[in-house]
């Protein structure tokens, strides 16, 4: 008997500003059949219509959902997804952030306004209401991404690499991320390592201007245990708790390596790590948050 589901579902929800219509766009590019700003209370009979279409017409769809369907609905969202999961669809909930202050920037850029600012209300209460109001979606994401650190093609490659690719592989999507506690931590991670404890290859001057993807810093780091030790034991603990997470049906985990700058330690960790990694998974993806 074949239980694949019939449909896959996207829904695309966040924070206003944080890239929702990039991301539905990015999808529709690749052959998703999008619907933004669908009100929640319709998002069952939508499926159900959908379904009806044949899954050789559209096999996947994106529905953007937002603040907009109001408080009434978004507080009945658990209800209106287990209507829905009774379908034979595939449900995956992407969820968007960003940082307060990128998304006043990108407000003030683009000379948009904010769907709930009214009567009034300044952006910074809007988006503390929109907040608010999402937070049920928020809590029950199966990705969650923060677009802070991310200009349009990495967040378009990001999108294509995470939701695409998994589109057409099963098991679940597993990203190494390294990054720099100095430009901030990142706050879409499953797991993050601090490796600043490791040798550093900025104070070798010959060593400052290169990445932990040169030949020269990758040397230097395999020359002390201790890397190879934070490596093993990093990899040893994904390796044990990776089950445990297929077990909840999660399809998608965000590993992140820290170092000071997001430029040599935590860069030559996370590409060592991808590399071990999809010597035996499918769907081991690589992002370096500084160096992108």
């Amino acid at each position: 008997m074949n239980n694949k589901p019939d449909l896959r579902l996207i829904i695309v929800s966040g924070l206003s500003g944080s890239g929702k219509s990039i991301a539905l766009s990015t999808l529709e590019d690749e052959g998703f059949y999008c619907v933004d700003n669908l009100p929640l209370s319709l998002l069952p009979d939508f499926s159900r219509r959908m379904l009806d279409q044949g899954i050789n017409i559209y096999p996947s769809i994106a529905v953007g959902i937002d603040a907009r369907s109001g408080p009434r609905d978004l507080q009945n969202f658990d209800a209106i997804i287990a209507e829905v999961k009774q379908l034979p669809i595939k449900i995956d909930i992407l969820y968007l952030k960003a940082e307060l202050n990128t998304l006043f920037k990108r407000f003030s850029d683009t000379r948009r306004r904010h769907p709930l600012t009214k009567r009034g209300i300044p952006l910074s209460e809007a988006i503390e209401i929109e907040n608010s109001l999402l937070t049920g979606i928020a809590n029950d994401a199966d990705l969650t991404l923060d677009t802070t650190h991310t200009n349009i093609h990495q967040f378009r490659s990001i999108i294509k690499e995470r939701l695409v690719t998994q589109q057409t592989s099963s098991g679940l999507s597993l990203l190494f991320q390294s990054f720099g506690f100095k430009h901030g931590s990142p706050t879409d991670s499953d797991f993050v390592f601090d490796v600043r404890c490791l040798p550093n290859p900025h104070w070798e001057s010959g060593l400052r201007a290169l990445t932990g993807q040169d030949p020269e810093v990758i040397q230097f780091l395999q020359s002390y245990e201790v890397v190879e030790r934070m490596f093993q034991q990093i990899a040893d603990f994904i390796d044990s708790w990776i089950p445990e997470f297929e077990a909840q049906n999660r399809y998608y985990l965000t590993v992140s390596i820290g170092c000071t700058g997001g430029q040599h330690r935590s860069v030559y960790l996370a590409e060592t790590l991808c590399r071990h990694f999809s010597e035996k998974r499918e769907n081991v993806s690589l992002r370096h948050r500084e160096m992108d």
